[in-house]
Parts: structure tokens; sequence; C-alpha cells
């Protein structure tokens, strides 16, 4: 099967009408679409298979290692995470998130990635104009995955700053461009724009794609889910970003959109480890709904690869040298993975003491999550961890834990690990993965009250985590550590299970950028938060001084230059920032 990254350079090269990717400081003045449309060479079925191959490319091109599109850099804000680097001032405005202090619309962090994903959404508005002025037959398919890639943009941008502009008329003048609102549509309807999009992709698209990297079917029934699993939990307060209700029409959507029969291609893989390797034959794997496709050896002086990542390896003498250690899980993460006598997860005495490799049970996804001292790194035995410097640039202020599912085994230097200005892979980035399908359907249960269907759902994750030891199965033996997870059994209240897929969710999506937007849109945050900052600052004094203020710090501010260049038609969000 062909990865769609190894045709992007040459389809980039063969289109002259390209979006440009631009730094601008505002919008507007960059998202009028580039196709001259008048011109009848241009809308021919290559130029505009092209530009479609172009609207994918950015999504690579335009994404950075501040500025990741998978929001590793704003997961700091959550309790699986902390920055790391050097100390506070090394990422400062990261740090100033992290703790929620000191956030000014005017950094650079908060426009950077407002620039980004609206330049995405240029190069995909770019590519529908011209499939709407074209005539070949793959049109209709194409349309459907631009769609499906303009929900993904505003997707991360409505995530990010709740109260945005929705570029949905790929024809608008420049006039119309600059009259946008972002307060236009209440939170309710911004989310029903993005499931319309999404709802004209999954009516069209097919089963099955010969090119890696377009979405199917079965893509955009996975992300349907998740957008209407956002929407259910109603924040349409405009003057709070609190929870005032549960929808309960948008939960059956969630169920109807997880039915398993949309996923006959779909299923976990045996070890979920398998869904963070670089290797050919490990990618696109089962469990891969849609991921962001990279690749290595095709042409290019580095290949396609995700620079994203860059920061995230620690600094190994002689391995890694100049890695930045950034993004290193935090002792509260470590700590959910303890299991109890019955193997179960403490979900509410979990934090009550810290992981002891010793003593303490624990759940083997810790082990394929987190690499700690006494462990081998990345499960090589050349690369032992301990409490050094190696392990923790900010010589302990961050501890010394290591994120395992962004980085690749050093023995893969100069094949999938490569070294330019920073350190970048080959290894996918899956977006949406089918664990996320069956954590997404047993949650909607849940708050439905199907108990009994929730708790099946996760067993079906418990089971898989059992299993996943490939990598770790000499672990007990070599290391001392205490494998043991098992399945819920018996029959448990609403409450109990809507809690037992939260701490699910955490557990098998650690790590993976989900968690402090999951925070946010259970209208958890505040309350987990600030219990996490006071429990925290033993291990990471960083927190002393944190705080997360309610109807403020859930949603980044709209960044300082986009209000100024909107001419007036920009509401800040709520906050006082």
């Amino acid at each position: 099967m062909k990865k769609l990254n190894n045709i992007i350079n040459v389809c980039l090269v063969c289109c002259g009408m390209t979006a440009a990717l631009t730094s601008c400081s505002s919008f507007l003045d960059e998202h009028v679409p580039q196709a001259t449309l008048s011109d009848e060479q241009v809308k021919t079925a290559e130029n505009a298979e092209a530009m479609v191959v172009s609207a994918y490319a950015i999504f690579t091109t335009a994404e950075d290692i501040n500025s990741s599109f998978s929001m590793w850099n704003f997961d700091v804000r959550s309790d699986d995470a902390y920055k790391g680097g050097s100390g506070t001032s090394d990422g400062d405005v990261f740090h100033q998130l992290e703790v929620q202090q000191g956030v000014l619309t005017t950094n650079w962090n908060i426009n950077d990635m407002w620039v980004r994903l609206y330049n995405s959404l240029s190069r995909v508005n770019s590519a529908i104009a011209l499939l709407n002025a074209s005539d070949y037959d793959m049109k209709q398919q194409r349309m459907a995955e631009m769609k499906f890639l303009r929900a993904y943009a505003h997707f991360l941008l409505k995530r990010l700053y709740k109260n945005i502009p929705f570029v949905m008329n790929e024809n608008m003048t420049y006039d119309e461009y600059n009259n946008l609102s972002n307060r236009e549509y209440t939170n309710d309807e911004g989310w029903q724009l993005i499931i319309d999009d999404l709802t004209e992709a999954f009516n069209t698209l097919p089963a099955t794609q010969i090119d890696k990297g377009r979405p199917t079917k079965a893509s955009a029934a996975a992300f349907l889910a998740k957008v209407y699993l956002y929407k259910a939990y109603r924040q349409d307060d405009a003057n709070t970003n609190q929870v005032t209700s549960i929808n309960e029409q948008d939960l059956q959507k969630v169920i109807e959109y997880t039915n398993p029969a949309l996923y006959a291609n779909y299923g976990l893989e045996a070890d979920i480890h398998n869904n963070f390797r670089p290797e050919e034959q490990y990618e696109n794997g089962v469990e891969s709904l849609w991921a962001i496709q990279y690749s290595r050896n095709d042409g290019s002086t580095y290949g396609n690869l995700n620079w994203s990542y860059g920061l995230i390896p620690p600094n190994i003498p002689g391995a890694t040298d100049g890695g930045t250690d950034f993004y290193k899980p935090s002792q509260n993460l470590v700590n959910a993975y303890r299991t109890g006598a019955d193997g179960l997860p403490l979900i509410d005495s979990f934090n009550q003491k810290d992981y002891d490799k010793a003593s303490d049970n624990a759940d083997p996804r810790l082990f394929l999550t987190v690499g700690m001292p006494g462990l081998p790194y990345m499960f090589n035995r050349n690369y032992m961890m301990e409490e050094t410097s190696i392990w923790s640039r900010s010589n302990g202020l961050y501890g010394y834990y290591v994120t395992l599912k962004q980085n690749v085994d050093p023995a893969l230097i100069g094949s999938y690990l490569i070294k330019g200005s920073y350190w970048a892979s080959s290894m996918n980035r899956i977006v949406f993965r089918y664990a996320e399908v069956l954590l997404n359907r047993a949650e909607a249960y849940a708050q439905l009250g199907q108990t009994q269907e929730a708790v099946t759902l996760i067993n079906q994750i418990r089971t898989r985590a059992a299993g996943s030891t490939q990598m770790i199965a000499n672990y007990p033996g070599a290391y001392g550590v205490k494998l043991y997870i098992t399945n819920y059994k018996g029959s448990y209240g609403k409450d109990d299970v809507v809690k037992m897929v939260k701490m699910e969710r955490r557990l098998e999506l650690g790590m993976e950028s989900e968690r402090f937007f999951d925070l946010v849109r259970w209208g958890d945050a505040a309350t987990v938060l600030n219990k996490y900052y006071a429990e925290e600052i033993s291990h990471c004094a960083i927190y002393t001084d944190a705080h997360f203020t309610a109807n403020k710090d859930e949603y980044l501010p709209i960044p300082f230059s986009q209000i100024s260049a909107s001419n007036g038609h920009y509401t800040q969000n709520i906050g006082n920032w």
C-alpha cells in the first residue's frame, strides 16, 4: 500500500497554485483561496489531485516542534505531564501554561498555533474550491476527504480556543473574511458545523483506501463519535465554561457511530505497544483508523519526517546528544497505574502513595508509557535509566521519568530516528485508534446508565492491556516489577462506572495528549488540577504558585494580534485576559 506522503513532494512541485504558508498577524489576511479558478487550464483532474495532496501535506509541513498538531506542547497543562526541559525559563511560555500563571494574549505560542491551523484551513479550502470547479471521476471522494481535513483543523482549534471563526465557505471574498466573527455560533452550533462536514465525509468515503493516510468511512465514524462526545457535554452558557448538562441524543449518536459493524477492517492490536513503533510492519496496523503519515528514504534529504516530537528525546551521550527532554510523565500519572490486590485500578486512592516497583502491583501499560530509573530506556538494555542529568536536563526539577510513546529506540538511529536541527522520526502519529472508539462507546453507555455494556467494553481494553507484554515479559524477573491487571467483575452503579471509564481512558491514552481536553469537556479541570497542584508540589516545586481558575483557564485566550486585526469582529474569551 502506498503511503500518501510518498507522493507529496512531487505534487507540490507540479502544483503551482498551492496556498502559501506564511507568517501573519491575522489569518484574515491569508486565507482567501489561492487557486485562480477563472483559468480553465487549472481546472484539470491532475491539478485538482495535486491541490488535494497539497492540503494533506500542510498537516505535516505546517506543524513545528513548538506547535505540534499532536498537542503535546499544550498537554503540559494536564496532570499527566511536566513541561520538562532544562528549567522553567526553557520554553517559559509553556511553563506559564503549566502553572496557569502569567499567560498573556501576546505570548507567541498562543498566536502561533492559531496561525498554523488557519493556514492549514486555507490550503484545504483552496482544494475544495478547485474541486468544485473541476470535473473528474474522483471528485466526490476527494471532496469528502477535504471535508474530513477541514473538520480536523476546526476540531483542533475549537478544543484549544473554544470561540473560533469557522471558515466553512471556500469561496469567501476578502471582505467576507474580514467580517467573520468568532461568536457567530454557540458552542453547540460550532460542534455541529464540524459534525456537518464529517457527516458528508462519512456518507461518501470508501471502506478502504489504496493510499494510506487518506481517511476511510470508519475514520469518519470514529471522528464523528468523538465530536458528538464533546458536543454532549454542553458548555453553552456564554458567561462560563461549566458543563451545564449532558445531552442524551448526542450520546446516542456516539453509540451509533461506534457500532462495531462500521469497523470491520479494524480492531485492537495484540499489544498496545505496536501502535508506537516506527518499523513499517507496525505502521497503519489494525488499530490505526487514521494516522498522519511520515516517511524516510523518499528522495529528499531527511524524508517526510516528524519533527514535531523533536524536543522530547532525552539527552543521551553518544546517542541522542542534543535531546532536550521535554514532555516528562508526572508522578501522578505513574501512580495512576498502580493496581490493588484485586488487579484493578485504585481509582480513588491511587495517589495516596508513590508507586514503588519493589512492592506495588502495576498495570503493564505503565512500562509501555513511562521510562523510569532502574529500567531500560525504550526496552534497550544498553541504555539503563538512572537518576542522573542524562535523564533529566533539569537535574530532577521535572523528575527522571521519560515518555516512551513518542520516542524511538536509539538502536534505530540513522534508520528510524534521524538527527537534523532536532531529532525526528518516520513513525506515524495515530490520530484515531480503535481503542478510543471502544472507550468513547463505553463512556456514552456509562452516561446513559447502561453500565454492563460499558463495563464489557472497558474489559476489552483491560484484556488487551494484560497481554501487552512482548517488550516487558522479562521485567518481573530482571527488574523486580510486579505486573498485575484483571477485569472488572460484578455489577456497578452509574457513578462508579463513569469513574471507571474516566480512569481507563487515562491509563490507555496516557501521554497521548488527550488528558487536558478530557478534563475540560467533563467539567473536571478545576477540581482535578488544583488538587493535583497541591499534591504534586513535593515532586515538582514549580507548582508552588500554580492555580487553575475556573471559567478562564479551560481555553486559551484569543491571540492579541488576531483581536487587533479583526476590525472589532472578535470577542475575547471569558476570564479577564
